[in-house]
């Protein structure tokens, strides 16, 4: 079981937003305001404990003009961890890098 640290929350919170949506890595850096060198190994880990499924997306790169894509939604037991996990520090999670004025969905700075 990975451990549930502030930013680990943070990207469960993400995913579970619209737990039926697909977020692609730099969609939930954007969300959660954390750095890709922490996101990626977090995801890495969601996916290990069976809390993420993961698949790359099928796209000609020439022609989107970008890489491809993996794309990463909750599992039933990450969906079960992350409603626990918002639960256990409902607030706590949400609350990172005030500096930067990211305000989360659903929440005001108090």
């Amino acid at each position: 079981m990975p451990r549930m640290t502030l930013q680990v929350r943070l990207v469960l919170q993400a995913l579970a937003e619209d737990p039926g949506r697909e977020r692609y890595g730099l969609e939930i850096v954007d969300w959660t305001g954390l750095m890709p060198g922490t996101i990626y190994p977090i995801l890495a880990r969601l996916e290990q404990a069976g809390w993420l499924s993961s698949e790359w997306e099928t796209v000609d790169e020439s022609a989107a003009g970008r890489p491809r894509r993996r794309y990463y939604r909750l599992t039933p037991d990450g969906l079960t961890a992350a409603a626990a996990a918002a639960t256990t520090a409902p607030r706590a999670a949400t609350r990172l890098r005030p500096s930067l004025g990211r305000i989360l969905p659903g929440e005001a700075w108090s």
